[in-house]
């Protein structure tokens, strides 16, 4: 389905991230995925040692994951989606090496007002919280992808997706403010993308709202168990799974589809319960 076709994966953080499934998914399917994680960057400047340590440990992680999953040959590369040099690297390497990519997954998210499992109300939220939060989680879509573009990596017929939830639409009872604003901007980006990036390129945009989900590290430092039997108890079918998840990556990342700037449901029916 996908053979001779290869992906960027963002978003990876260990193995049971909702990214790595669609890493797998995709060799399943002959693709091929070249991946790219948090860590230090030759343009990470002054930074402190406990910053230092942080993206060490995140970086170390996600390579071990991406490894141990996808084969010691995968392709990985740290990535700070906030440095524009960052971004210039990674699509520069890219291009030398050769690689043409025929979309990929944007499955980046950051909130500071999140910590152990308690989020600040949006009234206590600072300006510079609220951009931090914008510019990772949201803005970065069109920063990956006008840097990969602009290199000649990005294919015309390429296929992007990214990841939300239904917060970015309704208030909901999980533990998401700040977060849930940036998710709504990047559903409104992906829409943007869809109808200027066709136009011009013939690339297709779209987003999935997912079920919570703990099984990941980012999921079970925000969520309670709690919250997600409420969503599956909810939810007509029951919460989707990351296996639900990564089949529908797929199918939006053939080239056989003409579907662009939709928002997409993978989340058991939740989405029309009251």
């Amino acid at each position: 389905m996908l053979k001779d076709q290869t992906f960027l994966i963002t978003g990876i953080a260990d193995e049971n991230s909702l990214a790595m499934k669609t890493a797998e998914k995709i060799l399943e399917n002959n693709g091929k995925v070249v991946c790219a994680g948090l860590g230090v960057t030759p343009f990470h400047k002054n930074i402190s040692e406990k910053a230092q340590a942080f993206l060490d440990k995140n970086y170390n992680d996600f390579q071990t994951a991406c490894h141990k999953v996808l084969g010691d040959q995968v392709y990985t590369a740290p990535l700070d989606v906030t440095l524009p040099e960052s971004l210039d690297f990674l699509a520069k390497d890219l291009y030398q090496k050769d690689i043409k990519l025929n979309g990929f997954l944007h499955a980046i998210a950051m909130d500071k007002t999140i910590r152990q499992k308690s989020v600040k109300p949006m009234l206590e939220v600072t300006v510079e919280e609220f951009n931090e939060t914008m510019n990772v989680s949201a803005f970065s879509l069109i920063s990956l992808s006008q840097a990969l573009l602009s290199n000649n990596v990005l294919q015309n017929g390429a296929s992007i997706v990214s990841l939300s939830y239904i917060a970015a639409e309704k208030v909901s009872s999980f533990p998401y403010i700040n977060i849930s604003i940036a998710k709504a901007a990047l559903e409104r980006l992906t829409m943007e993308i869809a109808h200027e990036l066709g136009r011009k390129y013939g690339i297709r945009a779209n987003a999935i709202r997912f079920s919570p989900y703990m099984g990941s590290k980012a999921g079970n430092a925000t969520l309670n168990a709690e919250d997600v039997e409420k969503a599956n108890q909810t939810s007509p079918l029951g919460n989707a799974l990351p296996e639900d998840l990564a089949h529908e990556i797929v199918h939006l990342f053939r080239k056989e589809t003409r579907i662009t700037g939709e928002i997409r449901h993978v989340d058991g029916g939740f989405h029309i319960m009251g």
